[in-house]
Parts: structure tokens; C-alpha cells; sequence
């Protein structure tokens, strides 16, 4: 069994969001030629795999058929803007959208059949601001909420945490799955005032989700300390109340210091640290299951 299987493909550049759109088929490719010149793609514990495009039935665990028709409707026609500006489309933008779902739930299907210990998907458009009706901040499908409500429905779990890593909140995977005490969403974001104007403190779920949604927003220019303290202080602690049986991982590395749509200020020592103490929480409470979802990150070097 490979440790570690890691999904992705060259289609995903086909969505293409304009010449000089942040999300970019550039940030994949850079992430690609980066993981072949590591030289881990050709170590055992790791298996690179391609993704299947995702069924409708399977976009409508989250998403209403209204809008996914709109997004097919609005791509075959040739492209346009999706939401008030920042989520532009091209004709193949929602074949490549739902291989992005495809991807994340190829990622659960072979960590649930113990087929590896963790999956990444590399994987775009990034997901974690589309809602149920809308897409938002790049995202058109929400690829980790996908995933979360595949493993609810298709495995019948009842504890999946979502750590969302990624510099801005993900309003669309809170708004999600609000209500319910089966998924435990923790996000880690800047202020989160400019954008998307949710993701505070206050926010902490309703009815059954009730203090199942935790927000920990940092000033901009936050840097490494306050945000390792809130891992270990917050974090750690609350995720080991909760007990996970699976870890799902919005991965958005646009904290980076230098990141052209976001300010936090991380330096790349954070993530490994990270990555670290989520590995260790798989570990200790759901038999090493994580999959990681790639959101943002919009520097190339």
C-alpha cells in the first residue's frame, strides 16, 4: 500500500479564467514540476493517480441543480463571470470543475478503501467559497464540502473534521454544513472584513452544528507566532475533544508572505509544522486518514 497518493491532471489547466486571472493554470503547473524535480513522484510510498469527472448526483450532495445547470449553461456558451467578478469561466470550465469534485472524492475513495494511509489532491478551481447556489472568490464547486457529504452519505461516518489552512475563510464551506454536529469546520484566515465578510468569532453554528464551527481570524501581517500558538492552543485541543474518524484539509498556502490576494505573512516553515500536527491528530484518532484539497496559493516562487 503507497503511503500517499497524490491526484491530479493536466486537464485541470484547461480552466482558464483570463490572461491575468490570480488563478492561474500556472500555479498548477508550478506545483507539478516542483513535486517531478523533488523526485518524490518516483519514490514507493507515494503513487501519482489520475481523477474521474464527478456525477451530477454527486455535485447535488451540496450544490442545487439550479445553479450547477447555470454553470454548465454559462460555460457552453463560451465563458463569462459567474459571480460579481472574480470567478470568470471559460468554455471548459465546468468539465474541468467537476474533475476538480472527481479528484477530491477519488482522494476519500482510496484512503477509505485503505488503499493509502493520506491523499492529496492537487487539483482547480479551488473550491471553499462556492455555496450551495453560488460561486465566490474563484471557487465554482466547493470540492472539500463535496467531500465531506460523500464520506457522510456514501460511508456513513458521523465525526469528519474540515481544517481549512487557506488565507481567507471559507464562507461556502461553513455556510454548508452550519447546522449539523457531523463535521467539525475549523478555519484559520485573516480578517476577514474585506474578504469574504464571514468568518468571524462569533460564527460558531446553529441548531445541532452549534459550537461545531470555530473561526480563529488574524490580523494581516499576523506571521508564524500567533498562528502556531492558535494551533496548538485551539487547534489541537478542540480537535482532540472531537475525536475525527476522517481528516479533510482545505490546503491553501496563500499565507504565504509575498502571496499576491492575501496578507498573513506566513514563512514556508509553517506548513510542514502544520502538516505535522494534522498528521498526528489522523494518527492518534482515525487511523491516519487525511485528505488534503489544494484551495489557494498564488505565488509562483
Amino acid at each position: 500500500m503507497s503511503r500517499t497518493i497524490i491526484v491530479s491532471s493536466a486537464r485541470y489547466l484547461d480552466h482558464n479564467p483570463g490572461f491575468s486571472h490570480p488563478e492561474s493554470p500556472r500555479r498548477l503547473k508550478a506545483i507539478i514540476e516542483e513535486l517531478e524535480r523533488s523526485g518524490i513522484l518516483k519514490e514507493e510510498s507515494c503513487l501519482m493517480i489520475e481523477p474521474e469527472q464527478a456525477s451530477i448526483e454527486n455535485l447535488e450532495l451540496v450544490h442545487r441543480s439550479d445553479y450547477i445547470e447555470m454553470v454548465r449553461e454559462v460555460c457552453e456558451s463560451g465563458g463569462g463571470v459567474l459571480d460579481l467578478g472574480d470567478t470568470q469561466v471559460s468554455r471548459d470550465s465546468f468539465d474541468v470543475a467537476r474533475l476538480a469534485v472527481g479528484g477530491a472524492l477519488k482522494a476519500v475513495d482510496k484512503v477509505m478503501n485503505e488503499e493509502c494511509k493520506n491523499a492529496f489532491a492537487f487539483l482547480r478551481p479551488p473550491g471553499h467559497h462556492a455555496g450551495p447556489y453560488y460561486a465566490m472568490g474563484f471557487c465554482i464547486f466547493n470540492n472539500v464540502a463535496l467531500a465531506g457529504a460523500y464520506l457522510l452519505r456514501h460511508f456513513g461516518l458521523a465525526r469528519i473534521l474540515i481544517l481549512d489552512i487557506d488565507a481567507h475563510h471559507g464562507n461556502g464551506t461553513q455556510e454548508i454544513f452550519y447546522d449539523t454536529d457531523r463535521v467539525l469546520y475549523i478555519s484559520l484566515h485573516q480578517d476577514p472584513r474585506g474578504f469574504p465578510g464571514t468568518g468571524f468569532i462569533d460564527e460558531v453554528g446553529k441548531d445541532k452544528g452549534l459550537g461545531y464551527t470555530v473561526n480563529i481570524p488574524f490580523p494581516l501581517q499576523t506571521g508564524d507566532s500567533a498562528y502556531w500558538r492558535a494551533i496548538k492552543e485551539i487547534v489541537i485541543p478542540i480537535v482532540s475533544q472531537y475525536k475525527p474518524q476522517f481528516v479533510l484539509v482545505s490546503a491553501g498556502f496563500d499565507g504565504y508572505h509575498g502571496d499576491t490576494v492575501a496578507g498573513l505573512s506566513l514563512s514556508a516553515f509553517i506548513y510542514p509544522r502544520a502538516f505535522g500536527v494534522i498528521l498526528d491528530l489522523a494518527h492518534r484518532f482515525c487511523h491516519d486518514r487525511v485528505v488534503a484539497v489544494l484551495e489557494g496559493g498564488y505565488r509562483l516562487s
